[in-house]
């Protein structure tokens, strides 16, 4: 099986996964319009944002989505993941922390959800607060789609990327408190995701700070914080610290995680190939959804 992974992993970073357009769905997460309380920006701010956008870079969500990503029959074991690219909650990194993670993924029967959150930053003091609602709603939606989907409700997870793995971390330590009132029947569904997945996390130190080695108050571990994957490198500011901080505090809880900090590399690669060794951190990630059972194939995809 991990031969297989790795294979599967290699191939898609040569020539990508092709998928069906048809399998590339694309589902608004909120059909009555934004939560309560949403913070909305002026027009000046969204004609300026909307002017920036470029292929790599999304400036502006006003109407968050999931573009799913689903898994080919043939390989398809049931499990999922909600991905959250990166951007310092101010843009996303669409393709690259985004979209070719989805691929691979798809390369090892997983399905993904690539999720469209809020940016920029509507309250800078706390600028997590808006997407957990959309990453509360989005596992929510996965759920309610798993039939539909050939998802097994059981193994569906985050993953994300520095800001994108900050959201995770929030999404997998408060998943008990309902971020956005209910709105419909999916909102009935747990939001706690099976396990969870910050890759090179930001923000996890007080105020939102990368350059101390102490975790925030927001970061709080309990023994029911999913199972947990990381992957950063000693380079990056003080995230590979904090990620080690985080592992300590998982430990404690008898939460079970795996933690792989690289020597060099830096932020912002994805699952792009390097010349670095972090660039295959994700094929180590594939041996621990594999250990962990979550790869098991139980559910047909339709």
């Amino acid at each position: 099986m991990r031969l297989a992974i790795l294979l599967a992993a290699l191939a898609s970073i040569a020539v990508g996964v092709s998928v069906h357009a048809a399998e590339r769905q694309e589902l608004s997460i909120w059909p009555n319009g934004l939560p309560a309380g949403a913070k909305p920006l002026t027009e000046a701010q969204i004609e300026k944002l909307k002017a920036s956008l470029t292929e790599e870079r999304i400036y502006y969500v006003e109407t968050p989505s999931i573009t799913v990503y689903r898994a080919p029959k043939e390989i398809a074991n049931g499990c999922a993941v909600v991905i959250c690219p990166g951007g310092g909650y101010n843009i996303l990194a669409w393709p690259k922390e985004g979209l070719e993670v989805a691929e691979w993924f798809n390369s090892i029967g997983v399905t993904a959800a690539v999720l469209k959150y809020r940016v920029p930053r509507r309250d800078p003091a706390a600028p997590h607060v808006e997407p957990l609602q959309d990453a509360q709603r989005a596992l929510r939606l996965v759920r309610h789609n798993a039939s539909d989907w050939g998802v097994d409700p059981q193994r569906v997870g985050i993953l994300g990327f520095s800001a994108g793995g900050h959201l995770t971390a929030m999404t997998g330590m408060h998943w008990q408190k309902a971020a956005y009132d209910r709105i419909d029947e999916a909102d009935g569904l747990s939001c706690r995701p099976d396990f969870m997945c910050p890759i090179y996390a930001a923000y996890l130190g007080p105020d939102y700070k990368d350059y101390v080695a102490e975790l925030g108050p927001l970061v709080n571990v309990t023994e029911k914080t999913p199972p947990t994957f990381m992957a950063v490198t000693a380079d990056d500011t003080f995230r590979g610290v904090q990620a080690a901080l985080l592992f300590v505090e998982l430990k404690k809880s008898k939460v079970p995680a795996e933690l792989h900090i690289y020597s060099k590399g830096g932020h912002g690669y994805g699952i792009r190939p390097s010349e670095n060794p972090i660039s295959t951190w994700h094929v180590r990630l594939g041996d621990w959804l594999t250990a962990q059972g979550l790869l098991n194939q139980s559910v047909s995809g339709k």
